[in-house]
């Protein structure tokens, strides 16, 4: 294998920088020329192939920086039409004219998808990404246990999973932690802990919701911000159980902070939040508002009466607030948990093309003796029956519904990946570069503008 190439495909996360640097570090030692592609799956499609040679005499460009969120190659939400002959034979051509030997994709469930149809022309490798963490699964057999059942609605079936197993090990779960969720919950954990003390000052109830589509793997993260109530898609909420916690947590602290997982439902499995589809072949879901939603039912339920002795001369209406942390989630410099095994899964990437393997996916595994490692899984051991592929859900053993907050298990489960998450290079950062007086007379220095000078056109 003489000349690899690699793209970033939807939405940002803070490690891609960090896994194209592992991956073109690893091609640097086995003498591999890499290409990345503009804009993901896009730029494959497009009739000029806009190219960057990241490694020219073997040597990682400096443009490169593994400690810059987002990409340096540019994402896009642009997929392969399986269905299409004609997209295909043009992304073979024009693989064929820049001679690739094989794809790296660097993505989450949308990216296998486009990847799939590619990798029965070429070699293809996924190093995943998503601060959702829903990538993977919580054991292996999981694909296994969806089930349709018809119904009248579109698409005429209802897609279920059997109950999940009673008890996981650490070491059951195919890619324990995907590059870009540490960090996600890294500025959730502080917004929370802002938020908090706005809550606490002026003795009002605090909904902050969190990224995590139908996973609660953030939200569930959030409980390193000492959030009162945590919320996740994968429990219904029972009203009349979470108005009587947020009583009685008020009348202890006259303050509450709810964490909310955007896809939260209601007990009969409707989303709170304003639900629309995407337009990529992921079928991912959308969300908006769940908070605010929230918030209405929780204001109808508790009345004036609970907040009118700590907020004497205020009105109700204004004890409850929401926030929504958003984007931010998603952005910004990677600690380093992200950047060591985002860079590591690159690199992992790379081995799987030398090696002869096709349309596998890298994981991180973990294992309590000796801590994390590197493996791979084929792409099609993630999908169901249907060749679906599904969100890895939090596993029931995780959350306690009863307190409505992590398990043990739970704490169990977090604790490898944050325990040590944040490296000394992170907090010298802040302080050096933060508050820089240059930041004050320099503009911005975009890594477009010195990647724009190296693109390439067929």
């Amino acid at each position: 294998m003489k000349r690899i190439g690699i793209l970033t495909a939807g939405g940002d996360t803070p490690a891609l920088n960090a896994t194209i640097y592992g991956a073109i570090e690893r091609a640097n030692a086995l003498k591999i020329d890499v290409f990345g592609f503009q804009r993901g799956y896009a730029g494959l499609l497009d009739p000029r192939v806009p190219h960057v040679h990241l490694n020219p005499l073997f040597t990682t460009i400096p443009e490169l920086d593994p400690c810059k969120g987002g990409t340096l190659l540019g994402s896009s939400r642009t997929y392969i039409d399986q269905e299409s002959t004609e997209e295909l034979r043009s992304v073979q051509r024009h693989l064929k004219k820049l001679n690739i030997d094989g794809l790296i994709c660097i993505g989450g469930d949308g990216t296998i998808n486009g990847m799939q149809p590619i990798a029965e022309f070429i070699p293809c490798a996924l190093a995943p990404k998503t601060i959702d963490n829903d990538l993977g699964l919580n054991y292996i057999d999981e694909p296994n246990e969806w089930y349709r059942t018809p119904c009248d609605e579109n698409p005429g079936y209802r897609e279920q999973h059997l109950p999940y197993r009673d008890t996981i090990r650490l070491e059951d779960i195919i890619n324990y932690a995907t590059p870009g969720y540490a960090t996600a919950v890294y500025v959730v954990a502080q917004a929370l802990e802002r938020i908090r003390t706005t809550a606490e000052s002026h003795r009002r109830v605090a909904l902050v919701e969190v990224m995590g589509r139908q996973s609660g793997y953030i939200a569930l993260g959030s409980a390193y911000g000492q959030p009162d109530i945590i919320l996740i898609p994968e429990v219904p909420i029972a009203l009349d159980q979470l108005v009587a916690r947020v009583r009685q947590i008020y009348e202890l602290q006259q303050h509450v902070v709810i964490s909310v997982g955007e896809g939260v439902r209601q007990e009969d499995g409707t989303e709170l939040g304003a639900v629309a589809p995407t337009y990529d072949p992921a079928g991912n879901l959308r969300y908006s508002g769940a908070a605010d939603s929230l918030l209405k039912l929780l204001s109808d339920r508790l009345g004036d009466e609970l907040f009118l002795e700590n907020r004497s001369f205020e009105p109700a209406s204004s004890a409850l607030f929401t926030r929504k942390i958003g984007h931010t989630q998603r952005g910004g410099r990677p600690i380093l948990f992200d950047r060591f095994h985002a860079s590591q899964l690159g690199g992992k990437a790379v081995d799987i093309l030398v090696s002869g393997d096709n349309n596998e996916v890298a994981t991180i595994q973990y294992d309590a003796k000796s801590g994390f490692s590197l493996s791979s899984i084929s792409a099609n051991k993630l999908r169901d029956q249907w060749g679906e592929i599904h969100p890895r859900e939090v596993h029931p053993a995780m959350y306690d519904a009863r307190r409505m907050h992590l398990s043990a298990f739970g704490m169990e489960y977090l604790k490898p990946i944050f325990t040590n998450a944040i490296g000394a290079d992170d907090m010298e950062f802040c302080r050096v570069q933060m508050f820089g007086p240059g930041n004050l007379t320099n503009r911005y220095q975009s890594v477009n503008i010195d990647i724009r000078k190296r693109i390439r056109y067929l």
